[in-house]
């Protein structure tokens, strides 16, 4: 199974921010949305760099709430890990499991085309297992 399958099935929207929107507006958006993680877009939507709740706990450990007030990119990882859609599952989940990676994007062609999170990549794995078993169940009472 590939990125693209899994693109397919949940779907391509990504939520974005700009590097010079708030800390505090990027707090918002994560918890409004329900999600773990942002991307930060350039003016030529470009992948500048994610932003996940743990880097704003983080930022918020160490400097107090002031950092709320501070851009995104002032404490987003601008060392995006990504991935392409032909990328495997298992290249993915050894991809997340190396660099500790809980939301990976994909880009296309240079621009963002999706996201993955570490749920989904396991949604996937057991699908697929459970999908092989259900073939071996059939071929032995066949």
């Amino acid at each position: 199974m590939s990125v693209k399958a899994i693109l397919d099935e949940k779907g391509r929207n990504v939520l974005t921010i700009g590097p010079q929107a708030s800390v505090r507006d990027a707090a918002k958006l994560l918890n409004d949305n329900h999600i773990g993680a942002v991307i930060v877009i350039d003016r030529g939507d470009h992948i500048a760099g994610i932003l996940a709740e743990r880097d704003i706990v983080s930022a918020i450990a160490r400097q107090g709430v002031d950092c709320l007030e501070k851009s995104v990119s002032s404490i987003m990882w601008p060392n995006v890990y990504r991935c392409r859609e032909e990328t495997t599952i298992g290249e993915l989940m050894s991809l997340m499991s190396a660099k500790r990676a809980r939301h990976v994007p994909v880009e296309k062609n240079g621009h963002l085309a999706g996201i993955i999170s570490i749920g989904d990549v396991v949604k996937a794995h057991i699908r697929a297992i459970e999908r092989e078993a259900e073939e071996i169940k059939a071929y032995i009472a066949g």
